[in-house]
């Protein structure tokens, strides 16, 4: 797993994983006050109301932006339903609860939305790293 940062206003955390970003910018567009991909440190929290935040991190195609709110005793994700959405010229976006088992033989859950490639362009096989865009993937 790479770098995880957590942010919070006290009544909600939002949970940034820079290896599951493919950088689609959809929260930048929806909050531009929060995401400031270039400057550090890039989300500032306390720019939009809790409510408004969970609605733009819910909002995340890769599942690399996740959220809980601290007055719960128990972090940890639920198991959710699994939904299969095709993005078009995109990625394969899949939400729920998955085991992803890798080519070697290693495991790990993904949690709330997971991209995988469609395009074939990703280095971070078998996820989407928003090489689709690059390459001018049509599909």
């Amino acid at each position: 797993m790479g770098k995880v940062k957590e942010y919070t206003n006290g009544e909600v955390t939002i949970v940034w994983e820079a290896a599951s970003c493919i950088h689609s910018g959809i929260c930048v567009k929806g909050l531009p006050n929060v995401f400031r991909p270039k400057v550090r440190p890039w989300i500032r929290i306390d720019k939009a109301e809790t409510e408004d935040l969970i609605n733009q991190v819910k909002q995340c195609p890769s599942g690399a932006l996740s959220f809980y709110m601290n007055n719960k005793e128990d972090h940890s994700a639920a198991t959710l339903d699994t939904k299969v959405e095709v993005l078009e010229n995109g990625p394969l976006l899949v939400y729920g609860t998955l085991n992803v088992v890798n080519k070697d033989g290693t495991s790990e859950i993904k949690n709330k939305t997971t991209a995988f490639c469609r395009c074939g362009a990703s280095h971070n096989k078998p996820y989407c790293d928003g090489s689709h865009v690059k390459s001018q993937f049509i599909g």
